[in-house]
């Protein structure tokens, strides 16, 4: 008799679901309070969305959003050693003139920053098949953020959509110190036309 079978034989299985359905419900509930606090404690970062290849279309009741800092020039990562699709980098923003933050460098690992600046954590989606072994950093890298979907109402998306591929679309997101980010307000034409609940 395996070691599962005694436990279930032991513990009657209405009370095995219920242990189930807890740990189900603290996931959720650790989720939850995880995302809420990046978006109370995140420094705040406003990003300028990009147009996407109008064959992109809605996928659901999301809206999909590319950034001015979704394509980074590798500077000193360049010809390092990558571990492929997915490597996590560490990129530098520092607010322009125009209220937005741009990309200033990308890095390997978490550096410091000066009073204004933040710095995300992305994962390299493509970039790092270059080089003799076709193992090392790209000249440019395409990063995501996990700021790239938007769930908005049902039959919005269309509009938000248009508007992005005109460039009137832009997010504000709060970046922890640990470079973790999530979206806390969509903007239109620079005015919030969505919030993230901060609980």
């Amino acid at each position: 008799m395996t070691f599962f079978e005694k436990i279930s034989n032991a513990i009657p299985r209405f009370l095995l679901y219920a242990i189930v359905a807890l740990v189900q419900v603290a996931l959720v509930v650790v989720m939850v309070v995880d995302r809420a606090r990046i978006l109370r404690e995140g420094a705040e970062v406003t990003l300028q969305t990009r147009p996407i290849d109008p064959r992109d279309f809605l996928r659901g009741d999301y809206v999909v959003l590319n950034y001015d800092i979704s394509s980074v020039a590798a500077g000193e990562l360049k010809d390092r050693p990558a571990s492929g699709r997915g490597t996590v980098v560490y990129v530098k923003l520092a607010p322009k003139g125009d209220g937005f933050h741009q990309a200033v460098s990308v890095h390997g690992e978490p550096v410091a920053i000066a009073p204004g600046e933040a710095l995300i954590q992305g994962r390299v989606a493509r970039g790092t098949e270059c080089g003799a072994t076709r193992r090392a950093f790209c000249d440019r890298l395409q990063i995501n953020y996990g700021l790239e979907r938007y769930f908005v109402p049902e039959g919005e998306g269309r509009e938000i959509e248009s508007a992005r591929n005109q460039g009137k679309v832009s997010i504000v997101a709060a970046v922890t110190s640990g470079g973790r980010a999530a979206i806390k307000r969509l903007l239109l034409d620079g005015k919030p036309v969505y919030y993230e609940p901060t609980f």
